[in-house]
């Protein structure tokens, strides 16, 4: 199927700089952010861990800043070293996020930052509020918006009161999974089946660490759904797309390794309302999964920031939320347009290790597999743009080759769902 995409009138003076803190040098979303906007002759740059990551090389990228940060620099120096980065830019640009550390960063800091860099105008607390999986639920049951039974306990004596209420099995998930945290409550998203294992877990803690107690959402009887938001100061400049995941890395709670664009109206009209109650602006990634116990949709994740598999939608005239960042940043028009459907998304590096995780498996998901009309978006391989797919080859062996053989990738014990990197 061919898109006819209308013209888009992007403002080509107002670069784009890529922000994220942190390792992750196999990001596909910022080389989707790199191809979405370079294509239409936008100037791009990038922060990259070295010359050699995937979008470093990437020939839609103006320039890479080679910026290995860790995480621990402190807000200050971050701070600075984004205004450095924008005086040797030159000209005001538009930041986008990629991670929910520099998410958090951009908006406590817009401004300070705005003198460089054009920002959406958030409430500067409400992305941290967001992206803690405590206060999230709290917004949740403050708009009425389903969300698993979850709660943040303040000792171990709450901890096995409350899981109890739940009821076993439940998940356990770090509260600020995006703070750099020494010593994590636990390492991923991890489920506790019963109360003698949360109490061995338990076991093993110091003092009680930022960790959050949720109702386990059991995947055979469950749809995981994504949802991408851009929501700008009037109607026309809001968009919101509905997909499905398919499969993903580890099984049932990790990154989204094979997904498909599927219309969803219900689910569409819930998360633009969660965003119009709380006031959000910007780009959104969530994680809905819908419990077909209930048949109620429940938000799992909110990603304050543009996800790792954003390429996956688009509207008919060409316009995904990155776009929309920059056109409604910039003053430009939004064309108008409906999502493409049945748009299917695939990382390449992750899939086949995926496939292998799933094997036997049947998934509700499963009666979207075919999906393929709306045409197949690779996150690496581009034909305009081949060197990123190599680099990418070259760099996925060893952490693929771990995680294939870690144990509790095949083990299949999962918890609710995990967060987009």
């Amino acid at each position: 199927m061919t898109v006819a995409h209308a013209q888009i009138d992007i403002d080509r003076s107002v670069p784009c700089l890529l922000m994220k803190i942190g390792p992750s040098p196999l990001h596909h979303g910022c080389v989707g952010a790199v191809r979405s906007l370079g294509r239409l002759g936008v100037p791009v740059y990038a922060v990259t861990e070295d010359r050699l990551t995937p979008t470093a090389r990437s020939r839609h990228l103006r320039r890479g800043f080679v910026w290995p940060t860790s995480g621990a620099e402190g807000e200050r120096a971050l701070v600075e070293g984004m205004l450095a980065l924008g005086r040797r830019i030159g000209t005001r640009s538009v930041v986008l996020t990629t991670d929910d550390e520099s998410a958090l960063l951009v908006a406590e800091h817009a401004e300070e930052l705005a003198e460089w860099f054009l920002v959406p105008a958030v409430e500067p607390t409400l992305p941290r509020r967001l992206a803690s999986k405590g206060t999230l639920a709290e917004l949740c049951a403050q708009h009425g918006v389903p969300a698993p039974a979850s709660g943040r306990p303040g000792s171990r004596s709450e901890l096995l009161e409350l899981a109890a209420r739940i009821g076993y099995p439940v998940v356990l998930k770090n509260d600020a999974a995006f703070e750099r945290l020494e010593r994590p409550a636990v390492h991923g998203t991890t489920v506790a089946p019963d109360a003698s294992a949360l109490e061995r877990l338990a076991a093993g803690w110091d003092a009680m660490p930022g960790v959050v107690v949720q109702e386990f959402l059991p995947s055979d009887r469950a749809e995981d759904w994504i949802v991408h938001v851009y929501r700008g100061g009037e109607p026309e400049r809001r968009l919101a797309f509905t997909g499905v995941k398919l499969r993903s890395l580890p099984p049932h709670a990790g990154v989204t390794a094979v997904a498909c664009s599927i219309p969803n109206d219900e689910l569409r009209e819930l998360a633009i309302g969660f965003c119009d109650a709380i006031g959000f602006r910007g780009i959104a990634d969530m994680d809905w999964r819908r419990d077909l116990r209930d048949g109620r949709y429940k938000l799992l994740d909110f990603n304050p920031r543009v996800g790792a598999q954003f390429r996956m939608f688009d509207t008919m005239a060409g316009v995904d939320v990155v776009r929309a960042l920059h056109l409604d940043l910039t003053g430009r028009p939004m064309p108008s347009g409906g999502q493409v459907d049945e748009r299917r998304f695939v990382v390449g590096n992750l899939a086949l290790p995926a496939w292998f995780g799933y094997r036997g498996v049947r998934t509700p998901v499963a009666r979207y597999e075919r999906c393929r009309a709306g045409g197949t978006e690779r996150a690496w391989i581009a034909r305009d743009d081949p060197v990123p797919g190599v680099m990418t080859a070259i760099r996925s062996l060893r952490p693929l080759a771990g995680l294939v053989v870690r144990a509790d990738f095949r083990r299949g014990m999962v918890g609710a769902a995990g967060s987009e990197s």
